[in-house]
């Protein structure tokens, strides 16, 4: 955790993150003239908890910017940790109630301009943030982003006080303003994204078009959206997760040659599914060093060499970390360079308490 300490100019992972998870817009004039429809959501620092060994960090973090601002302006500025939410929220309701089908944590190493992205599993068995142990993805629904934060921080010993969370109601509009994506769909996944299609065309009180060849082909949104859903072939809620990787990319190769009217309306469709606790004023002014960020690397959570498959109880099939001990530490390998990193003692904790609860159910 040494060195990662307070910045501004990390500011322009929010634009970062609707490349990544919503569709490729890097065309900053189309940016800073529509981002003041992004809804800026103010949230209680208060009801964040971050671990007591990792807060005591932050502070001395914080003391020695104060230090180093005063001597050189080359001063390092450390990392900054953002959590991202995709929710599934028809109805624009982005907060409290509703379940995170996605939750990533996007962390910046602002003296390099590298970005790491982490996934966290939303079937993955942790601490909720209120000394319930359950799915994470329940911590959202439970409590909205606070809620949720917390539970990253306290099971990840990490120290995040800003959220994006982006609906999904708003992909299908994006991927038809950019005129579909092409994906390869395989055997197994035609029936799968068929029933999907189904379902969502029922809901929204629309029609659909079946996919009803094998093969790389073009997908609309209606389409490209229920892919992104199946978790039912071979690979489950992993394959989901990289299926969704797969969209992603192929709107940022259409985005990419898109016009300037073309990627306007795609802004229309998800601005208003968007919610943050950034500062829109802030990600404008700084706009202009987007092009120096890149990802360089993109995992998750629990790593697979660590995580098993298990049925916990009336809670389900659950992701489990084994231990959430030794995820934590590649983790800050990861994100931080740390090696050897020593957990905090909220997280042994939680770690031993994870193990016994699930010992009876493991394989």
């Amino acid at each position: 955790m040494n060195g990662r300490k307070k910045w501004k100019l990390g500011i322009p992972l929010l634009i970062l993150e609707f490349l990544v998870l919503v569709v490729a817009v890097g065309i900053l004039y189309v940016i800073t003239t529509t981002m003041n429809e992004i809804e800026r959501t103010a949230i209680d620092e208060e009801h964040i908890i971050i671990n007591e060994e990792v807060a005591e960090i932050k502070t001395e973090n914080r003391k020695d910017d104060e230090k180093t601002e005063e001597q050189t302006e080359a001063a390092p500025k450390g990392y900054r940790n953002i959590a991202l939410f995709g929710v599934d929220a028809r109805d624009g309701e982005l907060g409290r109630g509703t379940r995170s089908d996605t939750i990533i944590i996007a962390s910046i190493n602002q003296d390099t301009h590298e970005i790491k992205l982490v996934s966290v599993y939303r079937d993955t068995y942790l601490n909720l943030g209120n000394d319930s142990y359950n799915k994470c993805n329940g911590a959202y629904a439970n409590g909205g982003p606070e809620q949720a934060i917390t539970m990253l921080n306290i099971n990840l010993d990490l120290d995040i006080t800003d959220y994006v969370t982006i609906g999904f109601s708003g992909l299908i509009d994006a991927i038809d303003c950019l005129g579909g994506i092409d994906i390869e769909i395989t055997e197994a996944e035609i029936n799968h994204l068929n029933n999907y299609q189904l379902c969502m065309a029922e809901e929204l009180g629309v029609d659909y078009t079946p996919v009803t060849q094998t093969g790389l082909q073009t997908l609309n949104g209606m389409q490209a959206t229920a892919y992104c859903r199946i978790r039912y072939t071979k690979g489950d809620d992993f394959k989901r997760a990289e299926r969704q990787r797969d969209v992603l990319g192929a709107m940022m190769i259409k985005a990419k040659g898109a016009s300037l009217t073309t990627l306007r309306d795609v802004l229309t469709a998800v601005l208003p599914n968007v919610n943050t606790s950034l500062n829109v004023n802030e990600v404008i002014s700084v706009l202009g060093t987007l092009t120096e960020y890149n990802v360089v690397a993109s995992e998750g959570f629990p790593f697979q060499s660590e995580r098993t498959n298990a049925t916990i109880g009336s809670k389900g099939d659950c992701i489990i970390p084994e231990t959430l001990e030794e995820n934590v530490q590649m983790l800050h390998e990861l994100l931080f360079d740390e090696k050897n990193y020593e957990t905090s003692r909220q997280v042994r904790t939680m770690s031993e308490e994870i193990a016994e609860q699930t010992a009876e159910y493991m394989p």
